[in-house]
């Protein structure tokens, strides 16, 4: 079993995948910091200021009376819809960054195809020329 488990860890599929969850988590950060120090003041700015989704929430408590979501949390139960706004814009901008990616690779891609030569064809072996030969040679005597 322990001879499985090395083959299975010393696939390619398997170190590939490590390194994309590794990417995956650096990157999230990146997004999560393009949102909170980036996107969300230019929104705060554009609603008038103060604006800031994370602390959006329903108490579903009458003894929630706290303005933080963090303190109304420790006071009972909440509907943290601004949380989800957050995530969700997270989200948006994690597609959009990956659809710009995906779409930059695929055109990087196509001219490389295109700049590709075309090899020359082989030449046919030495038998496939001589029986084209016949065969024309057999086509001209029955003309």
């Amino acid at each position: 079993m322990l001879n499985e488990f090395k083959e299975f860890i010393a696939r390619g599929n398997v170190m590939d995948l490590a390194v994309g969850v590794i990417i995956g988590a650096a990157f999230s950060k990146i997004v999560d910091s393009v949102v909170n120090d980036l996107v969300m003041p230019i929104v705060g700015a554009i609603t008038g200021g103060g604006f800031d989704f994370s602390n959006y929430f329903l108490p579903l408590s009458a003894n929630v009376t706290a303005p933080t979501l963090a303190a109304a949390r420790q006071q009972g139960a909440v509907f943290a819809y601004g949380n989800f706004i957050t995530v969700l814009i997270n989200f948006l901008i994690l597609a959009w960054i990956i659809f710009l990616l995906i779409k930059i690779v695929n055109r990087l891609r196509a001219s490389i195809e295109r700049e590709k030569t075309p090899a020359p064809a082989a030449p046919p072996p030495q038998d496939v020329l001589l029986l084209s030969e016949i065969r024309d040679l057999l086509k001209q005597q029955r003309a």
